[in-house]
C-alpha cells in the first residue's frame, strides 16, 4: 500500500511529502508537515543562510523518536533541479555531491527526504576552500549558565566594534549562541582558524569566565568555551532558522544585540519563529553587505605566535 502523501508547490516545482502525519517532535505532537510549513514560513531567511554552500542534512527518518543520519551525500532520488556542490576529502581521497541550496524547493524537498536540521559549510560553491564566513561559537561548559554565553557575547560585540566588523547574533538551538562575521573569501581555511582564534584569546583575555582550550580535560565545566574550530574545514553547525533536533522544535534563530539580555532560546520553536520572522523579517539579510578583512586578526595571531594544525 502507497505510504500518504501531500502535494506542495513551491516556487514553480511541486514536492510530493510522503507521511506528512508522522510525529517527528514528540513532546509537541509537531509533524512532518508542520516543519514543511515551519521552513516554509522563513522561506527567504533559510535560503539566505544556505546559498550556494555546501550543505549536510542531518536527517530523521521515523522522527526525533528514531535514529539520526548525517548525511553529505545527496540523498537517492533528487529530482533534477536539486543543485549539488562536489567535494573532495583528502584524508579519504574521496568525494561528496552535497545539496547546495539556491531556491526554497530545496528545502522543502531535503524536508521531504526526512531533514530537521541543515548543516551549511561557511564556505560557497565558487570555491569552497576560501571562506566568507566567520563564526563565533559561544559552547557553555556543562556547569556554564545561560547568563554567561549573554555576558561574554557582549565581550564579543564589544571586541568586534573595536576591530571594525559587523557581528550578526543568533542562538544556537541548544544552550550556546552564535556570531557570525562575513570576511572577504581571500584565506584558506587554516587562516581564517587563526584569525578566529586571536579573537577567542582575544574575548578570554577581558572575560575570566571564558577558555579556548581545545582539550575538554583542560577546561574548567563552568566556563565558556569561544570554540575557534567551527571554523576547520568540513565542520558545520546548524544554520540561521534551522530546526535543531529537539523534542521540543527549537530553532537556531538570528536575534538583535538589544536582545541579548532578555533572550531565551527554548522560546525559540517551529511555532514561535514563523510569526516573529512575519513581523521582523530575516534578521540576517543584510549580512553580505557588511564584509570584513581578517587582516588585524592575522595580525593578532602573528603577534601572539598562534598556529592551528592543516585542515587537510
Amino acid at each position: 500500500m502507497a505510504s500518504p502523501a501531500t502535494e506542495v508547490e513551491v516556487e514553480g516545482e511541486v514536492v510530493r511529502v510522503t507521511n506528512p502525519d508522522r510525529v517527528y517532535f514528540p513532546e509537541r505532537g509537531w509533524t512532518k508537515l508542520d516543519l514543511v510549513e515551519y521552513y516554509l514560513a522563513v522561506g527567504d531567511g533559510i535560503v539566505n543562510a544556505l546559498f550556494e554552500r555546501p550543505c549536510m542534512l542531518h536527517r530523521f527518518p521515523k522522527g526525533l523518536a528514531g535514529k539520526k543520519v548525517h548525511q553529505k551525500r545527496i540523498p537517492a532520488g533528487a529530482p533534477p533541479w536539486i543543485e549539488t556542490v562536489r567535494l573532495h576529502f583528502p584524508r579519504y581521497d574521496r568525494t561528496a555531491d552535497e545539496l547546495c541550496v539556491t531556491e526554497l524547493p530545496a528545502v522543502i524537498w531535503a524536508v521531504q527526504m526526512s531533514t530537521v536540521e541543515f548543516h551549511p559549510w561557511n564556505s560557497r560553491r565558487a570555491d569552497t576552500e576560501k571562506p566568507d564566513e566567520w563564526r563565533i561559537d559561544l559552547d557553555p561548559g556543562p556547569e556554564c549558565d545561560f547568563a554567561t554565553v549573554q555576558r561574554v557575547a557582549h565581550v564579543a560585540h564589544e571586541v568586534l566594534d573595536e576591530l571594525g566588523a559587523t557581528g550578526w547574533p543568533k542562538t544556537s538551538g541548544g544552550k550556546g549562541m552564535h556570531i557570525y562575521v562575513r570576511i572577504k573569501p581571500d584565506h584558506g581555511f587554516k587562516e581564517v582558524r587563526r584569525a578566529a582564534l586571536a579573537f577567542a584569546r582575544e574575548v578570554e583575555r577581558r572575560s575570566p569566565d571564558v577558555t579556548t582550550a581545545w582539550w575538554r580535560k583542560d577546561r574548567d565545566p563552568a566556563h565558556l568555551f569561544v570554540d575557534y574550530n567551527q571554523n576547520a574545514r568540513d565542520h558545520t553547525i546548524a544554520a540561521a532558522y534551522s530546526v535543531r533536533g529537539f523534542p521540543d522544535g527549537r530553532v537556531s534563530t538570528p536575534i538583535r544585540w538589544d536582545e541579548v539580555d532578555d533572550v531565551d532560546p527554548h522560546d525559540f520553536t517551529i511555532e514561535t519563529v514563523p510569526p516573529r520572522y512575519a513581523e521582523l523579517g530575516d534578521l540576517h539579510a543584510g549580512i553580505d553587505d557588511a564584509v570584513f578583512d581578517i587582516a588585524p586578526l592575522l595580525e593578532w595571531a602573528d603577534r601572539d605566535d598562534l598556529e592551528v594544525e592543516d585542515d587537510a
